[in-house]
């Protein structure tokens, strides 16, 4: 293990894991949007919508990242459409997670006590008001473990962008190991990379999932 090496390019790395995290939170507050109007449309059976949102969950899922990436990078151009490599990576991170968002956020809506429905209503609240007071912030809640292991999937989910050469941590490693043979170094510092910016996330989840469990037991 050539340690003088890992040392030199560390602030590689550091750049690569910047420019991950940085994009990486771009797509995820775009899935989350998209994931909980989805889901909304989903859950409330609003007619268009909810096929259109169905038909676009089903294609997402079942499709993978490198290849949707591959499409709007290179497909797009022929039909008159040039992106560049951050708005395709930016677009298919957001076509990919919006879709896990939605049905995370579906089942967590699906959740909310029926019980809690029909004495919001018998109180005389709004379809909109039962929505934003009653079913959302329950559903919000119970769906954070759910969210967090969506990020932390979203965020592995970028190694694959180094395949439109955009500059992230798999680009990083992948390049020192064609110039300097140096394999072990490479990807030593690619996994301690990753653990690095998945350790926080993770940890958040445990502690969500701790306090949710806590509150229930504690309502009980």
């Amino acid at each position: 293990m050539d340690y003088e090496f890992i040392k030199s390019v560390i602030p590689m790395y550091a750049d690569a894991a910047f420019f991950t995290l940085r994009i990486s939170a771009a797509g995820i507050a775009l899935s989350f949007l998209v994931g909980l109007l989805c889901a909304v449309a989903r859950y409330e059976k609003i007619p268009l919508l909810r096929q259109l949102s169905g038909a676009y969950i089903e294609i997402s899922r079942n499709t993978p990242l490198l290849i949707q990436i591959f499409f709007l990078y290179f497909a797009f151009p022929k039909m008159g459409v040039k992106l560049s490599a951050v708005q395709s990576a930016l677009i298919g991170l957001t076509f990919l997670g919006g879709s896990y968002m939605a049905e995370t956020f579906r089942s967590a809506l699906e959740g909310v006590p029926k019980i809690q429905i029909e004495s919001a209503e018998s109180l005389g609240l709004t379809k909109a008001q039962l929505m934003m007071y009653v079913v959302l912030p329950q559903a919000v809640s119970v769906s954070v473990p759910g969210f967090c292991a969506n990020v932390m999937f979203m965020v592995k989910e970028t190694s694959v962008f180094s395949a439109i050469a955009l500059a992230d941590l798999m680009y990083v490693a992948k390049d020192l190991i064609g110039l300097y043979y140096k394999t072990d170094e490479a990807l030593l510092l690619l996994s301690l990379s990753y653990f690095i910016l998945l350790l926080p996330i993770s940890l958040i989840a445990n502690y969500a999932e701790r306090r949710l469990r806590h509150a229930q037991f504690g309502n009980s």
